[in-house]
């Protein structure tokens, strides 16, 4: 009943192997969001009171998959602002990351330190990989953070987190989750800031994100980028500057829309339906089977294999990328490809026509023998 039920919920592409990318919403999404439409197109004296509620329905469902108070969680239009909302925020000093990060971990640091907020000390860890011998190789004295992803989007290398928050100490350590949450299991409650966007592995689609705080970090930082929703009495309008809320809502900048609300809603609630375990381990097979697949036609992988995640990055020796992206889309299999590597990444939906049509691809290029 499970599979059945699950198959039914999506709709992408029998050869969409991209979820690194943008996960496609379920059907209990998309409804979600067109119901929600609906009711403030014909708004009436309660429609909007009533969407608002989406946002603690939200926030209760992030608690329950991060295993977090639900007053340490608030909700982002994306995980960028997350981002930005920690690099302001820290305390002063030096702030350890990764110049190998997605950039959206790489840019509110830099503009931290160009606004005289902190220092950032980059490092350049062999295959951007971070390892708990990276990190203790770059902390110094003055070291009052580190930023790292929970799952780095070039090869998929799983971070340990637990070793991690031992290297760290006390220190904050801020965790870009949006490559992890929902692929991993991982003890988040080890990350003093996690952020992760939905529209990729919760497939809750653009606009949905959140951040959980610990006590440590709501201790420490200050919430510079409160907004007129992120401070007590927020309905109150006295002309007054109000101080920041308690809690994780002091890093609200404005509402988020109760109809995106929803979908980050619905989106988690579906995968608790299905189970978080039934997920990852479908996700972590069909990867393996993959990986087995590209072996087979003779490619290099060159995504983590011993901590992995659901990104499978390769490329053919003797082939060029645009050669195999050519192939691929003669396939109709959607992927992505970059200048020097192809990256797949399925998802507990991809069945076997998307194995297939990869096969009938990866046969074209395979060299003889």
């Amino acid at each position: 009943m499970i599979d059945e039920g699950w198959r039914e919920q999506f709709e992408e592409s029998p050869g969409y192997l991209d979820f690194a990318r943008v996960g496609p919403p379920s059907r209990a999404v998309v409804e979600e969001n067109a119901a929600s439409l609906r009711r403030l197109a014909t708004a009436g004296s309660s429609t909007v009171d009533d969407l608002m509620v989406d946002d603690g329905r939200a926030r209760r469902a992030v608690a329950r998959l991060c295993g977090a108070a639900e007053d340490r969680v608030v909700l982002l239009p994306h995980t960028s602002q997350g981002l930005f909302q920690a690099a302001f925020g820290v305390p002063p000093g030096e702030v350890l990351v990764s110049a190998a990060e997605f950039p959206a971990n790489t840019y509110p640091w830099a503009r931290a330190e160009q606004a005289g907020r902190l220092t950032v000390r980059w490092s350049r860890p062999p295959g951007g990989r971070v390892t708990p011998e990276v990190v203790a190789a770059g902390l110094t004295p003055g070291t009052t953070a580190v930023s790292v992803s929970a799952v780095d989007f070039r090869t998929g290398y799983r971070a340990d987190l637990a070793a991690l928050r031992e290297v760290v100490g006390d220190r904050l350590l801020v965790v870009d989750g949006i490559q992890g949450v929902g692929v991993v299991d991982e003890p988040w409650s080890v990350a003093d800031v996690l952020v992760c966007g939905g529209q990729k592995w919760l497939r809750a689609g653009w606009g949905t994100a959140f951040a959980v705080l610990s006590d440590r970090a709501l201790d420490r930082m200050e919430p510079l980028l409160s907004g007129w929703t992120g401070v007590e009495e927020p309905g109150v309008f006295d002309d007054e500057i109000h101080a920041p809320a308690a809690g994780a809502r002091s890093w609200k900048v404005s509402h988020l829309s109760p109809i995106d609300a929803g979908c980050l809603a619905r989106a988690l609630e579906l995968a608790e339906e299905i189970g978080p375990a039934v997920i990852r381990r479908r996700i972590a097979d069909r990867v393996a089977e993959l990986d087995e697949l590209v072996r087979w036609a003779g490619a290099e992988i060159v995504s983590a294999t011993d901590r992995r995640a659901g990104i499978l990055s390769f490329r053919l020796p003797g082939r060029t990328v645009e050669e195999v992206a050519a192939a691929l889309a003669r396939a109709e299999v959607v992927a992505t490809v970059r200048p020097d590597v192809v990256r797949l990444s399925p998802h507990a939906s991809t069945g076997p026509a998307a194995v297939d049509r990869l096969r009938a691809a990866l046969a074209e290029l395979r060299a003889p023998g």
